[in-house]
């Protein structure tokens, strides 16, 4: 019985990409969102991206025979099965199959490449909710984002370690969207649990309260709205007044630098798609969709 599922696993079965929740539905109703966006979402949501076309284009046709194959032969002796592997879209960060591929490659480039064997951790920055539309319309903006939770956790550990000279090492991933794949710009990272010295030498940081780590991202954030005329000085002030700031930053439980299974999970984690399919369901008969997470639900 165990060796019958064995070989079951290892039999390719192609997939069958229209029986995808997403699949059918954008294949349903994409014609006419497009012809709506200006009207319905324009306003909100900003003006129509043409990379969006396109990336539904060759979502819609991935793992379709029908836009292109490859014929694949075994060239062992006494075998010759031949099988057609159809093209695939290859899109990041929307086509949930193409994506999980790149998932798993990244997690096993940055444990094989990239990720010193010294602990890590996962590290979280987010923004309050009237802040975030500052960065929907100005993607650029979000790299800026990025260097200011680089540089707050840089101070926070030299600080933490007296070591003005230590440096950090982080993989730092930008994510526009939450549990419910609205917009909600935040940063993850994969990052080293201390600070590097220029002789090579790695000081592991202790365990401390992350409360200072936050109040640095908040000063370097709002500095950086404001040097852009987004916020002014009396904005400033209301929000440090906030009891509950609605910025955070989470600092996760150190990974052992031997446990390279456990960062290689992490560096796919931070990798991963907007939304899951799992979580998606289509009712044609209603032009329903529904989507679950475990999360309780706030409002969007």
């Amino acid at each position: 019985m165990a060796i019958a599922a064995v070989a079951e696993r290892s039999v390719y079965h192609p997939r069958d990409p229209t029986a995808s929740p997403l699949w059918r539905c954008l294949d349903a109703h994409y014609d006419a969102f497009r012809g709506n966006y200006p009207a319905t979402f324009q306003e909100t949501h900003g003006f129509f991206r043409p990379v969006v076309d396109e990336v539904v284009e060759d979502y819609l046709e991935c793992g379709d025979l029908k836009s292109g194959f490859a014929r694949i032969r075994c060239t062992s002796p006494g075998c010759g099965k031949e099988m057609l592997l159809a093209f695939s879209c290859k899109g990041r960060w929307f086509c949930p199959s193409c994506h999980e591929k790149k998932v798993l490659q990244f997690g096993e480039f940055a444990v094989g490449e990239v990720l010193y064997p010294v602990p890590h951790c996962q590290m979280v920055f987010t923004l309050p909710r009237m802040l975030r539309v500052y960065f929907r319309h100005h993607r650029k903006r979000l790299g800026a984002l990025c260097r200011c939770a680089v540089e707050s956790l840089e101070s926070y550990l030299r600080t933490l370690l007296a070591l003005p000279d230590g440096s950090v090492g982080v993989i730092a991933v930008i994510h526009t969207f939450g549990d419910y794949a609205r917009f909600h710009p935040h940063l993850h990272l994969v990052a080293a649990d201390g600070l590097f010295r220029r002789n090579g030498v790695f000081h592991v940081a202790p365990r401390a309260s992350t409360q200072p780590l936050e109040d640095l991202f908040r000063a370097r954030v709002l500095k950086l709205l404001r040097q852009e005329g987004k916020i002014d000085d009396r904005q400033i002030r209301s929000l440090r007044g906030w009891k509950h700031s609605g910025f955070s930053a989470y600092r996760g439980e150190p990974i052992s630098r031997h446990d390279r299974r456990a960062q290689e999970n992490l560096a796919q984690y931070v990798m991963r798609n907007p939304f899951s399919v799992e979580k998606m369901t289509y009712v044609p008969e209603t032009e329903t969709v529904i989507y679950r997470s475990e999360m309780k639900f706030r409002g969007l």
